[in-house]
């Protein structure tokens, strides 16, 4: 089995990813209205998705797709706007290393709509680690 077809390795790079997104765009929203910067970054992802799928050929056609996939693809995309606008105008108003670890209780709320919506089950030392995630979340945001 390859590095690259462990989940464990591509989660880390997203939260890799995702702390340096935080340390630049609050850089980089300085002298830019917080929706507009959001604006920017959508169409730089939107970029480099279209050359990693044209890269690696897995542009699939649309019609192949099952309509409840769109719904529920429109659905998450709607989610990940409003959650990058809530975001940005965050960090555009508060400290990085306060706005990011409010914003990872994603993580807590995860958990519970994994097993309210997806029916998962979490043991008991997997409830303390969503717990303690969120103790920790809300300390590192405290002042």
């Amino acid at each position: 089995m390859s590095i690259w077809s462990s989940w464990q390795v591509w989660a880390g790079l997203s939260a890799v990813f995702a702390a340096l997104t935080a340390i630049m765009a609050k850089i980089g929203i300085a002298d830019v209205n917080s929706d507009f910067a959001t604006f920017i970054r959508t169409i730089v992802i939107l970029m480099a998705l279209a050359v990693i799928l044209y890269a690696t050929g897995q542009f699939q056609s649309p019609g192949t797709i099952a309509p409840r996939t769109y719904v529920f693809l429109t659905l998450s995309g709607l989610a990940t706007g409003a959650s990058w606008i809530c975001y940005f105008r965050a960090l555009k108003i508060g400290e990085a290393a306060k706005v990011a670890p409010i914003d990872k209780l994603s993580v807590v709320l995860v958990a519970i709509f994994g097993v309210i919506f997806l029916g998962e089950k979490l043991s008991g030392p997997n409830w303390l680690g969503v717990a303690l995630i969120a103790a920790g979340a809300i300390l590192v945001a405290y002042r």
